[in-house]
């Protein structure tokens, strides 16, 4: 997409409440084989679904606003598609749910998948996850990417340009000022832009955060949540060198998946506007998020320099 085609974003949408009583009636309405199963909030939901337990092997996905259920017929159409071809676990559709109960989407019912979100201190070695997140990247992008969807609204053009998210990054970076080093990250963020994929599409997963891999044991076992997944340019799935891995790790990681230097600029882009924003939009409340947020600035920071 060329960038005087920069696709506008529109409002943050507003989310719909969700409970776990509407989704007990929904489920006994639509799926009465499951009506006598418990309905019950997961610890950590992410932002674009509501998600709850159903039972103790299932779990139910109901799209938090309009934006977000564009992804439900995508993820019904190809996860079949992209599961058996690669080497972890991933989430595959048992049924799809139809608006109801005044819940105006469709919505999914997954088999449960267990284990906790990846943190740097519950993995047994960083450097064996950043193989293996090279191996799951690589062989999903093996996958036949014909008819697959492109960049979009349904997944907020992961996979297009960059320059889709340059006035946010803008004024991220004029909150920032004398908060952290804006005049790298407008150097870096320059270069991430100046950048283009001009190869063949391939599938991405679009969204590789920490919340979306999940560990058992020490080891990543699970990736979840394709509802950003399509075929383009693969350089926002990089970005995890720099949110989880560091230093050899993401050594490991770029090696593995043999990234040419173009698309781990990109990649490092799509880090440093996720950080930048984030960062300035938590500044006045400092805490453990701001914390975190200004490592990844660091870790981005201190490789562009090496």
């Amino acid at each position: 997409m060329p960038d005087d085609d920069v696709p506008d974003l529109g409002p943050v949408p507003e989310r719909l409440p969700v409970t776990a009583d509407l989704t007990r009636r929904l489920v006994a309405a639509q799926f009465p084989q499951w009506a006598d199963e418990p309905v019950t909030q997961v610890a950590s939901e992410g932002w674009d679904n509501r998600t709850f337990h159903l039972g103790s092997e299932m779990s139910v996905r109901l799209p938090s606003a309009a934006p977000y259920a564009l992804a439900v017929e995508k993820e019904h159409r190809w996860l079949p598609v992209l599961a058996p071809r690669l080497p972890l676990q991933t989430p595959v559709p048992l049924a799809k749910g139809e608006p109801g109960e005044g819940y105006p989407f469709a919505w999914s019912v997954y088999r449960w998948l267990d284990g906790e979100p990846v943190r740097r201190d519950n993995v047994a070695d960083l450097m064996e996850v950043g193989g293996v997140l090279a191996d799951f990247l690589a062989a999903l992008q093996r996958v036949d990417p014909a008819e697959g969807p492109g960049p979009g609204l349904h997944n907020w053009y992961r996979g297009g340009t960059l320059a889709t998210y340059d006035a946010l990054t803008q004024d991220a970076l004029e909150t920032l000022e004398g908060h952290c080093r804006t005049d790298l990250a407008r150097e870096i963020w320059q270069s991430a832009l100046s950048s283009r994929w001009d190869r063949r599409p391939v599938w991405f997963h679009g969204d590789m955060a920490q919340g979306n891999l999940l560990v058992n044991d020490g080891v990543l076992t699970t990736v979840i949540d394709f509802g950003t997944c399509g075929v383009g340019d693969p350089a926002c799935d990089l970005a995890i060198a720099w949110t989880l891995l560091t230093g050899e790790a993401r050594t490991v990681f770029r090696g593995g998946l043999g990234v040419d230097d173009e698309t781990w600029a990109r990649g490092r882009g799509w880090a440093l506007w996720k950080a930048l924003v984030t960062c300035a939009g938590v500044l006045d409340e400092g805490g453990p998020e701001l914390a975190e947020e200004m490592r990844v600035l660091d870790q981005i920071f201190e490789e562009y320099a090496a």
